[in-house]
């Protein structure tokens, strides 16, 4: 994160004695990236943070994948995937279904009628885009709110639980690396520029600390590990309860990002993906279209011209509205679009002569763009639409 927060009781220096009201010391953590080399804060428990009393494996959904073999673009219907899932028992981590990915990212889909487990994801940050729904996320640092539109940003490690009011559908990026803003919307010290697509003040974390009394309290694990999908789950069981945090500080914590609060780059020509563009992370960034004013130019083509992506794959989620480049392609609300390196891509051909004069495009997606081949999870294949790779020879202007 760029910028400190302090949220309950600390003591005024690091590393010193800090006790209860009984007089029992509170137990500091560093919760750190990069070693010691990075953003971090200091947490101050009342319990332990490292006493474990039991460990054993946890049973990870199906998270092989098969490469996109032949090579072709692909339409996943992923409200397709809902439907066999029993609408009153579902939780946000433990019914995850793997729709792509790739050694640096994974892109999953679930719903959340329930509490899930407490789960601690000790591979990568998590960026998860809320489609639908309302709820809290119960963090070790605090409880964040969410709503529709909300991404919500969980550092690595984080101990949590999601809780929704309201059900919900959930698209989880899964990074092996960390995730944060563009460098480029950064100062040298770490504050929001001015070309910025937003700042500080649409970054929403943890008000007040949660501390929750407990005691055997399990903790979903998933960690790094050997094989093709290098990942492995265990269940831990902590003697006391991990969401003991009376204070916390520093630069390193859960928080909200709705997309409302995304100002949208336009300009006189069509504008390339990097403008919006909101997240990045190890070999993917993460973008989003939304709903804005388009090119001004007399003779501007509104929609995207065609491009090949020699060095990345391109998945779009399609979230709200009506994308214009699209209109009959069958992409609709809930659809990804896979677009791999190696094919050029770009709107139906009829979609271009309709696009033109158009003043506003009324369309929301969120794009995650990876420099290394996606493969395709279980998911994936099971939302698939077979004809979408013909298409635009059957839309021929």
């Amino acid at each position: 994160m760029p910028y400190y927060r302090q949220v309950g009781a600390v003591p005024r220096h690091r590393h010193t004695q800090f006790r209860t009201p009984e007089g029992r010391l509170y137990y500091e953590e560093l919760m750190g990236e990069e070693g010691f080399s990075s953003d971090s804060s200091l947490l101050y428990h009342r319990g332990v943070p490292s006493a474990i009393v039991a460990s054993e494996p946890w049973e990870l959904p199906d998270l092989a994948t098969r490469p996109n073999h032949p090579l072709k673009p692909r339409h996943l219907r992923l409200h397709s995937l809902t439907a066999s899932l029993p609408p009153d028992d579902v939780n946000a981590v433990e019914h995850r279904r793997l729709v792509l990915g790739n050694a640096d990212v994974r892109i999953s889909y679930g719903m959340a009628t329930v509490p899930s487990p407490y789960y601690r994801n000790a591979i990568g940050d998590e960026c998860v885009y809320v489609e639908s729904g309302a709820g809290t996320v119960e963090t070790v640092f605090g409880a964040i709110s969410y709503t529709a539109g909300c991404y919500v940003v969980i550092p690595r490690a984080t101990t949590h639980r999601w809780i929704p009011d309201q059900p919900s559908l959930l698209y989880a990026i899964e990074a092996s690396s960390h995730i944060g803003p563009p460098k480029r919307y950064l100062s040298t010290h770490g504050q929001f520029l001015e070309h910025a697509p937003y700042c500080e003040r649409d970054l929403h974390g943890p008000a007040e600390p949660k501390v929750c009394e407990g005691e055997q309290v399990e903790v979903l694990v998933k960690h790094r590990g050997p094989g093709a999908s290098g990942v492995l789950g265990t269940r831990l069981t902590y003697a006391t309860h991990p969401l003991d945090v009376v204070g916390w500080d520093g630069c390193l914590y859960p928080y909200t990002f709705h997309t409302d609060d995304f100002m949208p780059i336009t300009g006189k020509l069509h504008q390339p993906p990097p403008v919006h563009q909101v997240f990045e992370a190890h070999n993917f960034v993460v973008c989003n279209f939304l709903p804005r004013k388009v090119d001004y130019h007399e003779l501007a083509v509104p929609v995207p011209y065609y491009h090949s992506n020699v060095d990345s794959d391109e998945v779009m989620f399609y979230v709200g509205g009506d994308y214009e480049a699209r209109k009959g392609s069958g992409i609709g609300l809930g659809s990804i679009s896979l677009h791999p390196g190696g094919i050029a891509h770009g709107p139906q051909p009829s979609a271009i002569e309709a696009s033109l004069g158009a003043e506003r495009f009324e369309e929301s997606a969120v794009m995650v763009d990876t420099f290394r081949p996606l493969e395709i999870g279980e998911a994936g294949w099971a939302s698939e639409d077979p004809d979408y790779a013909w298409t635009w020879a059957a839309d021929q202007a």
